[in-house]
């Protein structure tokens, strides 16, 4: 039984090591509390170009504001990329017209964090009230 236990989790552990090989690529900085704002380069090929957006920021949630403000600054300046990615403290951050998701990878799972509301603004899911179709109402007082 002792020998299964040994191979099930040497087998684990191999499966672990080549989903990390195969992940493997542009890694989000970890200096602590600082946000970073990532640029997929246009060709695919080329490093990302990895930007300070914010220093001190206390919260992986405060990065994500801090870059929903300068995606909707570039959207009133003209810009038509919806979409951002950034990083703080090793993780990426993905906001989209969804909302805010975080993840370890670029190409890997996200982890949902943060929703828009009915009027466009993030929240944190179970905050917002919905009607019985599902559409967002508003966020519930606390």
């Amino acid at each position: 039984m002792n020998r299964k236990i040994v191979s099930v989790a040497a087998l684990g552990l191999l499966g672990l090591g080549l989903a990390a090989c195969a992940q493997k690529g542009l890694e989000a900085p970890t200096e602590p509390g600082v946000c970073y704002h990532v640029v997929l380069a246009e060709d695919g090929k080329s490093a990302p170009l990895v930007n300070v957006v914010a220093r001190d920021q206390p919260q992986i949630e405060f990065c994500a504001a801090r870059l929903e403000e300068m995606r909707l600054r570039f959207l009133s300046m003209g810009g038509n990329n919806r979409d951002m990615i950034g990083a703080y403290q090793g993780q990426f951050i993905f906001i989209d017209r969804g909302g805010v998701k975080f993840g370890k990878t670029l190409t890997g799972q996200r982890f949902f964090a943060l929703t828009r509301t009915g009027d466009g603004r993030l929240a944190i899911p179970g905050a917002i009230q919905r009607e019985i179709d599902g559409r967002p109402v508003a966020v519930a007082p606390n």
